[in-house]
């Protein structure tokens, strides 16, 4: 079955960076055909969209709160896809899930987590003073 796996998470300070990987295994065709995701939940808090990008990895959208300081990017050869986010806050302490869709080569990447299907078991990210 699909698996996604994320990992990269950690303590990191005030002001660092944050680098997550998450590999998508199982897939009969290849992970390069599929939209990808994150999102990130905190204690006490709604699921919230972070980033996404496109099959063809030419667009990608970001959360508010992300924007300008995070990118996620595909690397394909290994049926990953990357986070990279900068300039790290306290309110970013959350654990983090990787998601994909069912179908591919869908047309735009969603924001919405009720548009992907398979998600990863989720990485903790906290963020200290």
């Amino acid at each position: 079955q699909v698996q996604l796996l994320e990992s990269g998470g950690g303590l990191v300070q005030v002001g660092g960076s944050l680098n997550l990987s998450c590999v998508v295994t199982g897939r009969t065709y290849p992970n390069k055909n599929y939209n990808m995701a994150w999102f990130r939940q905190a204690p006490g808090r709604e699921r919230e969209f972070v980033a996404t990008i496109a099959w063809h990895g030419k667009v990608q959208y970001y959360g508010d709160s992300v924007r300008g300081r995070t990118t996620i990017s595909r690397d394909d050869p290994r049926n990953a896809v990357l986070l990279q986010m900068d300039g790290l806050k306290l309110e970013d302490t959350a654990v983090y899930y990787c998601a994909a869709p069912v179908a591919a080569f869908r047309p735009a990447p969603s924001t919405d987590a009720r548009d992907y299907e398979y998600w990863g078991q989720g990485i903790q990210v906290t963020v200290s003073s």
